[in-house]
């Protein structure tokens, strides 16, 4: 099975670093990045990705209102990548699949791609 994933953060460095734990992986693929909740709105609706990688704190519009725009049962899988803790509780109830804390560290992206598919 094949994985179409976005990847949403408001940080350059933050995108590239998820991007660099995604390429290795013969079965993801990324269909796109945004930098922002508004983006990462029409994204999801463009591509119908599989799976998002979503940071929580960005201006504008947060992850977490991302996941509501769009709608807790239109939303695809979503991964939370944060540096922030406190926002755990908030992602789970937004259904999310895991909630990974900035710097990402392999083995805990290896454990939530591992729930993904």
């Amino acid at each position: 099975m094949s994985i179409d994933a976005l990847i949403v953060d408001d940080e350059p460095l933050a995108r590239t670093g998820v991007r660099q734990l995604v390429d290795p992986l013969n079965d993801v693929t990324v269909v796109g990045e945004a930098a922002d909740g508004a983006e990462a709105v029409r994204q999801i609706e463009m591509h119908d990705p599989d799976l998002v990688f979503l940071d929580v704190q960005m201006p504008e519009m947060s992850g977490l209102e991302v996941v509501r725009e769009v709608g807790v049962n239109d939303m695809p899988l979503t991964i939370f990548v944060t540096a922030y803790d406190q926002y755990a509780l908030d992602a789970f109830e937004a259904h999310a699949l895991d909630y990974l804390l900035k710097p990402i560290e392999e083995e805990r992206f290896e454990e939530a791609m591992e729930r993904a598919r």
